[in-house]
């Protein structure tokens, strides 16, 4: 095992074991998002750390109902740490789903 990819693997299991240990309350008694203090409406990233912390403990449901694309936001998190050539077009589909995501949330919202 190489050098990198000992340290990457070990960077992603801390990770894992944080967001594991973490437990935020469900419904946070102070919001930390400045576009659901002007606007009132939860941002595409509205209850991603929460998600993130229940889908580490492996309740699924709960992770996607702070926030639905909580599953992809963890494999978004996780490749950081490989350089697969897949990548960079991951990123882009994320980004745009996330995009996608904050529209219909804030007009459904």
């Amino acid at each position: 095992m190489s050098a990198p990819f000992a340290i990457r693997l070990v960077g992603a299991g801390l990770l894992l074991a944080l967001l594991w240990w973490a437990s935020p309350p469900a419904e946070p008694a102070f919001r930390a998002c400045p576009f659901y203090w002007l606007t009132g409406r939860p941002c595409p990233l509205c209850g991603l750390t929460r998600g993130l912390c229940a889908l580490a403990k492996g309740h699924w449901s709960q992770a996607i109902h702070f926030n639905a694309l909580t599953p992809l936001g963890f494999v978004l998190l996780f490749s950081l740490f490989w350089n697969a050539p897949g990548r960079p077009r991951l990123w882009t589909f994320g980004i745009a789903a996330f995009a996608i995501y904050g529209v219909w949330r804030i007009v459904l919202a």
